[in-house]
């Protein structure tokens, strides 16, 4: 096994991290590493925001570490460039969004190998979206247009004790060849018993038992995917879609609520 596939498999999401700070040097190789993912019409639709102050990381995702990169889907650069050559610019479309999101996702993805590589540890988090978006424009400074902060990395040297590694579904439910294989009955019965169990975990928490539940999914939908999660609330909705609509990535829909 080379050393691309280690780093790749010994990949963790960690939430609390040491003190020590991550130098200069190898924040710009995280960088530098970011940009070298690929994305659409060589258009690199995304910008990073680099957070060092870890009163800021804490208000924008409600997570600390040595520091914190913001990864934005942008076209806002597009609009001032297409505006500066005397360009007409102005279609931020859910498919624009969707190519943005892409291309942001890969570059965060790549950062946080490259930073493996390196042995500094990750948390990937949508702590922007919970913390409020509102909240997340005005400390960033993000323009009004074309601009989305999208997800967030937090980066540093893990000061938790070491836990097992999370298992990851590998088998034909998740894995297809040439076609779309539909789950059959016993398919399903087995992806229960599979996330039920204790020596492979593949989800969040191990104690649903404890809750009264016969099974994680049980947990699963009921609790963490439930009415009260995240944005998942009328109200939460509500106000990712009027930002979406706001900086222009809904021009088409006729959305309500």
């Amino acid at each position: 096994m080379n050393e691309v596939i280690k780093t790749i498999n010994n990949l963790r999401s960690i939430r609390k991290f040491s003190e020590e700070i991550i130098n200069d040097d190898k924040l710009k190789i995280i960088l530098n590493s970011a940009i070298r993912a690929a994305n659409a019409s060589s258009m690199q639709s995304y910008s990073m925001i680099v957070v060092k102050e870890r009163e800021i990381m804490k208000s924008l995702t409600g997570y600390t570490g040595s520091v914190a990169i913001v990864y934005c889907v942008d076209y806002f650069r597009y609009l001032k460039l297409a505006e500066y050559l005397d360009h007409s610019y102005d279609v931020f479309d859910i498919i624009s969004f969707i190519t943005g999101t892409i291309d942001t996702i890969l570059a965060a993805q790549t950062s946080v190998i490259a930073a493996k590589s390196m042995d500094i540890d990750s948390l990937i988090t949508n702590g922007v979206n919970r913390m409020g978006l509102d909240n997340a424009f005005e400390i960033l400074n993000l323009p009004e247009k074309g601009c989305f902060p999208l997800i967030t990395v937090i980066f540093g040297y893990s000061n938790e004790k070491s836990k097992k590694k999370h298992g990851r579904l590998n088998d034909s439910s998740i894995i297809h060849y040439n076609k779309y294989s539909k789950l059959t009955e016993e398919n399903i019965r087995t992806l229960v018993e599979t996330y039920n169990n204790y020596d492979n975990p593949l989800g969040l928490i191990n104690n649903w038992e404890e809750l009264g539940l016969k099974n994680y999914l049980d947990w699963l939908f009921t609790r963490w995917l439930g009415s009260n999660n995240l944005n998942s609330t009328n109200d939460g909705l509500k106000s990712f879609y009027d930002i979406l609509k706001k900086i222009g990535f809904l021009k088409y829909s006729n959305f309500k609520m």
